[in-house]
């Protein structure tokens, strides 16, 4: 397989004419802005309950706030920037959202219900696409486009609650996109979506997935916004990882495990490992035996995840005999590994299923998206 390309820029931001995206504002800049217009504390109070309470689509729906205020935050603001185009639900209740941004570029969430009716999943994108190219992974077949601006992350969450008209038990990053290579619009995503005068979701109820950007895994623990993590592992051998995720060839297996070994955990706190099993390829019980050796010491979960097929991926979903072999081997080595129930897959909404305009973008891996820290747009 080619070494993928490296670029040194990522995409441009967005022109200094476009509107503000109230969504993409923490409380604190929220205040400032009150305070810029000459408006008393209270109305930044207001200004959070319609967009994070009520969860309303325009600045007309703010009855509460004078006619002139909804005027000035006109003229610079906007409420919604993504806009629902599809909704396709399968028999179990899991519901796939395709989105439309203002650029026109498409994005998918998925909500799932759990088994209690009344708790929900969402799962979430980070980048319009995604530049690390694994192999098992239809939302490679993309490339890259652009990453999602703070808002536009936010307002997955916000619109799936308006849609549904529940709150959600977890969000995870685990959609479109590699989060950590979109550090800074992630992290302010995040930080908007768990401060309790926004969304005022508990970081424990949040997971940030990684492919294993190991700068952003340093960073992500050292940010104290005390998210969960997951890593795509996937193999317990550099070669073959390499073979199946590009951004092996940047950061070995060593490195990956002693970022994982850093990351800071709260007291009954564990790293989700996430290891998709391909038929013939990574499913040997012998590759059981080395993953249980690789991260003896961390304490994690191990989820298994039979491949999702989709046409364009060159691999085979594994039998239930194998699958039910390789976890019976990792508990047998003392871990809690468990099977993932793949939910969506006749809607192709299940793990490693999301993609809208395939080919659209560019499969790169720019040095500048795997440091953290980069806001391009």
């Amino acid at each position: 397989m080619a070494e993928p390309a490296i670029q040194e820029h990522s995409p441009a931001p967005p022109a200094q004419s476009t509107p503000i995206e109230l969504r993409g504002m923490t409380a604190e800049l929220l205040a400032a802005m009150v305070a810029e217009l000459g408006q008393p504390r209270y109305r930044t109070d207001q200004l959070l309950h319609w967009l994070y309470k009520v969860r309303v689509d325009r600045l007309s729906a703010m009855t509460n706030l004078s006619l002139k205020l909804r005027a000035e935050l006109g003229e610079r603001c906007q409420v919604d920037v993504l806009a629902l185009e599809r909704e396709t639900a399968d028999a179990a209740g899991t519901r796939k959202l395709l989105w439309r941004c203002s650029d026109g570029a498409a994005i998918e969430s998925v909500l799932m219900a759990q088994s209690d009716a009344d708790r929900s999943t969402l799962c979430i994108s980070s980048q319009v696409g995604c530049p690390l190219g694994c192999t098992f992974c239809l939302t490679a077949t993309m490339g890259l486009r652009r990453h999602l601006r703070a808002a536009e992350i936010v307002e997955q969450v916000v619109l799936a609650e308006r849609l549904s008209g529940e709150r959600m038990q977890t969000i995870v990053f685990m959609g479109m996109g590699e989060p950590l290579a979109n550090f800074d619009n992630v992290s302010r995503a995040i930080e908007i979506l768990t401060d309790t005068h926004c969304a005022g979701y508990s970081p424990r109820r949040i997971t940030v997935s990684t492919a294993g950007v190991v700068p952003g895994i340093d960073k992500l623990g050292a940010s104290m916004l005390d998210v969960n993590l997951a890593v795509s592992l996937n193999a317990p051998l550099d070669d073959l990882r390499r073979e199946l995720m590009p951004i092996a060839r940047r950061y070995e297996l060593a490195e990956l495990v002693a970022a994982m070994r850093r990351y800071p955990l709260k007291p009954g706190q564990r790293i989700t490992v996430e290891y998709v099993l391909l038929a013939g390829v990574n499913d040997e019980l012998s590759l059981a035996d080395q993953t249980a050796r690789l991260l003896r010491g961390i304490a994690c979960k191990i989820n298994l995840i039979p491949l999702n097929e989709a046409e364009g991926i060159p691999f085979r979903r594994p039998g239930s005999a194998v699958v039910l072999a390789f976890q019976e081997r990792l508990r047998a080595a003392g871990y809690h590994a468990f099977i993932r129930e793949s939910k969506g897959r006749e809607i192709r909404a299940a793990c490693g299923q999301l993609a809208t305009e395939a080919g659209a973008g560019r499969r790169v891996i720019a040095a500048s998206m795997l440091a953290p820290g980069s806001r391009g747009d």
